[in-house]
């Protein structure tokens, strides 16, 4: 895929302070790939660069079980470790009910469906842009399954 290989690139020969924002726009397209191909439901892309100083991203996304939101957590840590980025902190793994990944520019949440509306992230941020994604076809919704 040309955007891996733009990131690889970019992640090997830029150090992290100089990332342009093309690059960390990249980064949190990635990361919804490898979430969407360990098949992440309802997953949105939040852009909260005028709002918040820690993060320009935030990438959003559900799985059915404990199960499959630490595999999509494992997923997009060796997915992005291939590309020559490693978070910087990861949390709730082990439970299965939110988990956390810190990649900098990106902070990732990835929640059980059941969680999901307790925390309502969404409606936290619903004044911040949303990036364009296309959703794979069948992992659209929870509520659809």
């Amino acid at each position: 895929m040309e955007v891996k290989e733009d990131i690889a690139t970019n992640a090997a020969s830029q150090p992290e302070a100089t990332t342009t924002d093309d690059n960390i726009e990249m980064l949190a397209r990635e990361i919804a790939e490898a979430a969407w191909d360990r098949k992440a439901l309802d997953l949105e892309i939040i852009d909260v660069r005028s709002i918040v100083s820690y993060a320009d991203f935030f990438v959003i996304c559900s799985g059915r079980s404990d199960r499959q939101v630490q595999a999509i957590a494992d997923g997009i840590q060796s997915d992005l470790r291939d590309l020559g980025y490693r978070p910087r902190g990861v949390e709730g793994t082990r439970q299965g009910l939110w988990a956390l990944m810190d990649f900098g520019d990106v902070v990732v949440h990835i929640f059980h469906h059941d969680e999901r509306d307790k925390y309502s992230l969404e409606r936290l941020w619903s004044d911040a842009p949303r990036l364009e994604v296309e959703t794979p076809p069948g992992l659209t919704s929870t509520l659809e399954q």
